[in-house]
């Protein structure tokens, strides 16, 4: 690469220009190169349009800008190596590195465009879980993000073994230092192979104040929005310490309610669960296949009690809440059937005609 350059700027000095005149020279070849490369990106894009694939048109869209960028860069770096050649006794085998970078950059840039045009694409279908979609394209990410590093410490040089050698004793002072980072991670880990929620789950937690509809999984910590539309950021460490529930994976939402009647309708109690429970037999948003109850249940202070146990077809909110009306109000109607009405707390007093005072009876005692 080092002798490639100087074989270049070597090549553009013999043609006897100046300095300026060389290096519009250079600026004026890489405007053209980069019109020819914006002609020959629109035919790809023309072809690419005519197939059927969408993966062709995702791969045209991540070259577009890594390719213009370098078309600018690489030559400038040539510029750059004839100025300071010119002006300077510096030594520029180092420019050699800098193209060799710029290489490098170029395709993991490309590399990392192209994952997250596939993660659009995938998430835009509908068709996948969005939480498996992300963590796919986050380990895609890192591992082309290991790849560069690790290339470019090998183009600039570095010993490979002896880092990985010193990453044994480093990892463990690190891991050390950075245990809180390292539980984050690891707890990300856990969500995603364990996948206890996604996004767009509705979760809580009976041991933390946790309750919301998860927004983001990330690495390091997990976004919820509660229902009051602030945002918690809780870090993934704490999911492998505590109970979450997971409501949105109900399969039915239950309707658990007692009814009291009043103790003057103790001879239709009997006619009213009956009643009631061929209601729900043949409720159409009612889920006649689970437990379903609807029994007398004891003797209240004020009323006798029935209790309705049963489960709805639904598991959203909004519709259970509309069910769950439309049923007690078809209990009222039976109740209005049946000539009987729903109880209210009463009290009954019996007074003793012989414990009633009367003025003159009863002599006060004043102690002092």
């Amino acid at each position: 690469m080092n002798s490639s350059m100087d074989t270049l700027q070597s090549y553009i000095q013999s043609f006897g220009y100046d300095l300026l005149s060389n290096v519009l020279l250079i600026t004026g070849t890489s405007f053209l190169l980069w019109v020819i490369w914006r002609v020959f990106y629109g035919r790809l894009e023309a072809l690419t349009k005519r197939t059927n694939l969408a993966w062709d048109d995702l791969l045209i869209k991540a070259i577009k800008s890594p390719i213009s960028i370098l078309i600018w860069l690489w030559p400038a770096t040539v510029s750059l190596g004839l100025v300071l050649s010119s002006h300077t006794d510096t030594d520029t085998s180092w420019l050699s590195q800098v193209d060799l970078l710029l290489v490098i950059s170029t395709f993991i840039w490309i590399f990392l465009r192209l994952i997250q045009n596939v993660e659009e694409y995938v998430l835009a279908q509908k068709k996948r879980d969005e939480t498996t979609v992300q963590a796919v394209a986050k380990v895609a990410r890192l591992f082309f993000i290991s790849i560069g590093i690790l290339t470019v410490m090998q183009a600039l040089g570095l010993s490979l073994s002896g880092l990985l050698t010193f990453g044994g004793v480093g990892g463990l002072i690190v891991g050390l230092a950075a245990k809180d980072l390292l539980s984050n991670f690891f707890g990300g880990m856990m969500i995603y192979f364990d996948r206890p929620f996604k996004v767009g789950d509705w979760i809580r937690s009976p041991d933390r104040a946790i309750e919301g509809t998860v927004e983001r999984i990330g690495w390091r910590m997990t976004i919820i929005r509660t229902f009051d539309k602030r945002p918690l950021y809780v870090p993934n460490s704490v999911f492998s310490n505590i109970v979450v529930e997971n409501p949105s994976r109900m399969l039915n939402r239950r309707i658990y309610e007692t009814v009291g009647l009043r103790y003057d309708d103790g001879d239709k109690v009997s006619l009213i669960v009956e009643d009631v429970r061929v209601m729900l037999e043949n409720h159409k948003d009612i889920d006649a296949k689970q437990t379903l109850m609807v029994n007398f249940d004891n003797f209240g202070p004020s009323s006798l009690n029935f209790f309705i146990y049963t489960f709805t077809k639904t598991v959203n909110w909004a519709r259970y809440h509309e069910v769950k009306q439309d049923v007690l109000l078809q209990v009222m109607d039976i109740i209005k059937k049946h000539e009987a009405d729903i109880a209210y707390p009463t009290q009954t007093l019996k007074l003793d005609p012989n414990s009633i005072y009367q003025p003159g009876s009863v002599k006060d005692i004043i102690v002092d």
